[in-house]
């Protein structure tokens, strides 16, 4: 899964040098559209009625997207990309890692006990080494202290069970740092455009309704980014939560039922 996690960030990192390398494409042509525009102001009607002509295109969602990460200043937008970027990368990683743990306990005890029947403790390891999954695991780890009596496989158990757990959970506090930290970069962002708003509205002398409004809108475009990273890592964060306690409450149940498998072969073998 590392590989999977490096692969991720890779692509991440790739899409975010191609967005950056556009917007500034797309600054250049704007700037470059200026100039085009003041040297055509010597033919009005003409660019009037050219303009009426042509219909106006609809912006697609990532234009939108691009303008906005442009207005809300890159310089304070980036830090929240990354967060996405990696944050998912690490969100998607789990996810994968927890659907692969995912284990059919009622199979896995069937064929427990159906070797146990067969060919003993020996051919029991053998079925649960060859099946992946944290169940299977702790199960391979109480079958390997059989010989040394039923309290200490349900000890062994226990205590391997712990470690499966924080291996299922490894990960999860980067997404919660990223799910934090988001939206203050986006307040920091917000309430850095507010003191520049400020600053412009002073060196102007004047309060313009839209020398205000415009310097807002900038300021709070860094909120809503951090706010929507924010929404997109919490619901993935909730997901990895739950599926967690799924596969610790199968966890339980299973250790469980095969100790009290072990102890129904005991019997029969005494």
């Amino acid at each position: 899964m590392k590989k999977v996690f490096k692969l991720l960030v890779f692509v991440g990192v790739i899409t975010f040098s191609l967005n950056v390398n556009i917007f500034a494409q797309d600054s250049t042509a704007t700037g470059g559209t200026t100039d085009s525009a003041a040297t055509t102001t010597e033919t009005p009607v003409t660019a009037t009625a050219t303009e009426e002509a042509a219909p106006a295109e609809e912006k697609t969602f990532h234009q939108v997207l691009k303008e906005k990460f442009i207005e809300g200043d890159p310089i304070w937008m980036t830090p929240v990309l990354i967060c996405l970027i990696l944050g998912l990368a690490i969100a998607i990683e789990r996810v994968i890692t927890l659907n692969l743990a995912t284990t059919n306990t009622g199979k896995l005890l069937k064929n427990v006990e159906s070797a146990l029947d067969n060919g003993g403790i020996e051919a029991a390891r053998e079925a649960t080494a060859a099946t992946k999954g944290p169940v299977a695991s702790i199960f391979t780890q109480g079958l390997l202290r059989y010989s040394e009596g039923i309290d200490m496989v349900e000890k062994s158990i226990v205590s391997y069970g712990s470690v499966e757990m924080g291996k299922l959970e490894r990960g999860l506090v980067w997404i919660s740092l990223f799910i934090a930290l988001a939206p203050m970069l986006g307040f920091l962002g917000t309430v850095v455009g507010m003191i520049q708003a400020f600053d412009t509205i002073e060196a102007a002398g004047d309060i313009s309704p839209s020398l205000v409004a415009g310097g807002i809108k900038v300021a709070l475009l860094t909120t809503v980014a951090g706010l929507i990273v924010a929404i997109i890592l919490q619901v993935l964060y909730n997901y990895c939560v739950s599926k967690i306690d799924a596969i610790v409450n199968q966890m339980e149940d299973a250790s469980i039922s095969v100790i009290d498998i072990l102890v129904k072969h005991k019997v029969k073998k005494g």
